[in-house]
């Protein structure tokens, strides 16, 4: 809580930063929307300040507070419950905990519930309870997504048993609007505890912790007591919980609003099951994918390989800088940890909103080893069945960019179990209910790409290349001697050219004269075209339809069945 005192000579008002206690005036610190500019502390908002600092001036319509029974089981403590609410009432100007309504967030509508922490620690009861699960069937009734800022220490205990079943009141009203297809987005504020943690707050498809907010199910003081163990010194702050993958991103108080208008942009409108609807594309008519011949003879395997791997060979992230545009990165697979290897998120194509999930590796050998040369871990694949299940909930296509030398086999790996986590990737997108293009842009290997390249296309890029393992593996493996990769790689048959003659690949992505190293915008627009262009044509099928060809599609791989 922050304090305030005027100092005689001036009459200005001063508060003292809760994080720091330096004394800070008042006037800028409003300004710096109550983020102190001495040691970066968010000071707690009430929820009136909360709404006019996210939403468009004048746009907030309240809805009317919850009428509950109250005083259920007629507690008492040192003070009679009623007159615990009444005084929280009189203190706060409020009705209850939380203030709820629909909004604008610059033009994008929304409907919004904030806690305030100043009544009663923003504890959980009935009403609490009432207003988050009003609030989401108002979302799924007016079709618009749902954003929920919370600040709790947790169940309001004067409530008993029904409070805590309102952990299961708010945890059915976010799955209702999962299964509605909309974007539910909970923004984590200082503090963020027990029951509330433990239900609705952990449950929005996106997950913003505030910067510097505590947040966790038991407090540092109750784990103290209950368990003799030393905690880490920022153990459950936000920054601790994006680490361990906990969330997906972590915001200043400045960048929430943007980050929400964002975030509110790519997901609108709502989409039905099968695709978001967008028009086709004007300009050229040719094809963006060419013939496995275009271009005059194939390459050379091993050159292809030795390609692949160029250092300077364009990335996930430098295709989604180039090729997309208002990427938002979502982290973490909510159980682990947050594997840099795997880069997903939201963005837009042409114009339509996609789920993009991508292989990152780098350019140097700083990059290489903070991404562990584009090898994900266990966590890595539940991050890209998290963004697949997003994808599928809202109607978005999924994009998935291939480029890696295979999966992880560290103990580690093993231990946290890395060929389930690949087997469910790939079981998971054979049958999601929305288009999924994969494009190889550099290395396909093993099944560690094949985890992000199962669905209704796969493109590669003229010099990648997709195998089964290593020409270097094969090479060591069968002929003994790694030095005949080059034999290995051209037996192999791993070309974009190979693949499309086998049935694997469904098509070639030119690349700039010299590679798409040489001239990365020009590849990352030939990228984006073949994309789009293959997105157009997927999206036009209905779910069913969409379904029955990519089963038949993998029914018929090596077969020597085509697609009926």
């Amino acid at each position: 809580m922050t304090t305030t005192t005027s100092p005689p000579a001036t009459g200005a008002e001063w508060v003292k930063c809760s994080g720091c206690a330096r004394p800070l005036y008042s006037r800028r610190l409003a300004r710096d929307l109550h983020v102190c500019h001495e040691c970066g502390h968010h000071q707690r908002l009430t929820a009136r300040a909360r709404i006019a600092q996210l939403v468009d001036e004048g746009s907030f319509e309240e809805f009317a507070p919850v009428d509950v029974p109250h005083d259920p089981l007629g507690f008492t403590d040192t003070t009679p419950y009623p007159d615990r609410l009444e005084r929280a009432r009189r203190d706060t100007g409020e009705h209850e905990g939380t203030v709820s309504g629909t909004a604008a967030l610059e033009g994008n509508p929304l409907v919004l519930l904030v806690m305030d922490f100043r009544f009663m620690g923003g504890s959980m009861g009935s009403a609490t309870g009432e207003a988050v699960a009003a609030a989401a069937e108002e979302a799924v009734s007016r079709r618009l997504p749902l954003v929920l800022v919370t600040a709790s220490g947790g169940a309001r205990m004067q409530e008993g048993a029904l409070s805590l079943l309102q952990m299961a009141r708010t945890s059915q009203a976010l799955a209702l609007v999962a299964e509605a297809g909309l974007l539910s987005v909970c923004v984590l504020t200082d503090p963020t505890y027990g029951g509330v943690t433990a239900s609705f707050a952990s449950l929005g498809q996106v997950l913003v912790a505030e910067s510097g907010a505590s947040v966790g199910f038991a407090g540092r003081r109750v784990i103290q007591q209950t368990v003799p163990q030393e905690l880490p010194e920022q153990f459950q702050k936000a920054e601790y919980l994006l680490e361990h993958g906990l969330v997906d991103r972590v915001e200043s108080r400045e960048r929430l609003r943007p980050l929400l208008a964002k975030l509110l942009k790519l997901h609108r409108p709502a989409a039905p099951a099968g695709g978001i609807p967008a028009p086709r594309r004007s300009g050229t008519t040719t094809s963006a994918v060419v013939a496995p011949s275009a271009g005059g003879a194939a390459p050379d395997a091993w050159d292809v390989v030795r390609a692949a791997r160029h250092p300077e060979r364009p990335t996930t992230l430098d295709y989604l800088d180039l090729a997309f545009d208002d990427f938002v990165e979502l982290h973490g697979d909510r159980a682990h940890g947050d594997d840099p290897a795997i880069v997903a998120g939201v963005a837009s194509l042409a114009g339509r909103p996609v789920v993009v999930v991508g292989h990152q590796k780098g350019h140097d050998t700083r990059e290489l080893v903070a991404r562990n040369f584009g090898m994900p871990h266990p966590e890595g694949y539940r991050k890209a069945m998290r963004l697949f299940a997003h994808a599928e909930r809202t109607g978005m296509p999924l994009v998935t960019l291939v480029d890696t030398p295979g999966a992880y086999p560290g103990v580690a790996a093993e231990e946290r179990g890395q060929s389930i986590a690949i087997a469910e990737a790939i079981a998971r997108s054979s049958r999601l209910r929305v288009p999924v293009v994969s494009v190889v842009t550099g290395e396909g290997g093993s099944g560690g790409a094949l985890a992000l390249a199962t669905g209704d296309r796969m493109l590669l890029m003229r010099n990648a290349f997709f195998s089964v393992i290593s020409p270097e593996g094969c090479a060591a493996i069968l002929w003994r001697d790694a030095q005949a990769a080059p034999q290995a790689a051209r037996a192999l048959r791993v070309t974009a050219a190979d693949l499309v003659g086998l049935g694997v690949a469904d098509g070639v992505v030119p690349e700039p004269e010299g590679g798409a190293h040489a001239d990365p915008e020009a590849a990352a627009g030939l990228l984006g075209s073949s994309v789009a262009e293959a997105l157009d044509e997927l999206c036009a099928l209905d779910v069913d339809e969409l379904l029955r060809r990519r089963s038949a599609r993998l029914r018929g791989m090596g077969s020597g069945r085509g697609v009926a």
